[in-house]
């Protein structure tokens, strides 16, 4: 059975940054596109950025553009977020997944559709920012 694992979430302060990792398991990470996504205390879970699995075509939220970025490393069957100027807004816990739709976002807003769109979800890493 294949997983995703999140780690490299905790405490940072305003204006610092973190890089959260998404590790696969039983299955292998480059023949899926992968997104990241996050819920803070309160709201609905929303899209963060994605990369595609063939071309590494990316697609951000218009909130991260310019802060987020993602990238890949096959070799480790891992995806990156690296996350820069954190804010404390940006406190949630951060979850990856396998999301074929990646290729498809176009203008700002990435959504999160449900949990049983998509065939791996990770169980999540927090993100605090505050000083």
């Amino acid at each position: 059975q294949g997983q995703l694992v999140e780690s490299g979430g905790g405490l940072v302060q305003p204006g610092g940054s973190l890089r959260l990792s998404c590790t696969a398991s039983g299955f292998t990470l480059d023949r899926y596109a992968i997104g990241w996504f996050r819920q803070a205390p309160g709201k609905e879970r929303e899209g963060v950025i994605c990369i595609n699995n063939n071309d590494n075509y990316t697609f951000s939220a218009g909130a991260m553009k310019g802060r987020f970025t993602i990238s890949r490393d096959n070799a480790k069957n891992t995806v990156y977020l690296h996350m820069n100027n954190l804010k404390p807004e940006d406190t949630a816990v951060y979850y990856c997944a396998t999301d074929p739709l990646c290729p498809h976002w176009k203008g700002d807003h990435y959504y999160f559709i449900s949990d049983q769109s998509y065939d791996y979800l990770g169980q999540g890493t927090q993100v605090t920012v505050s000083s």
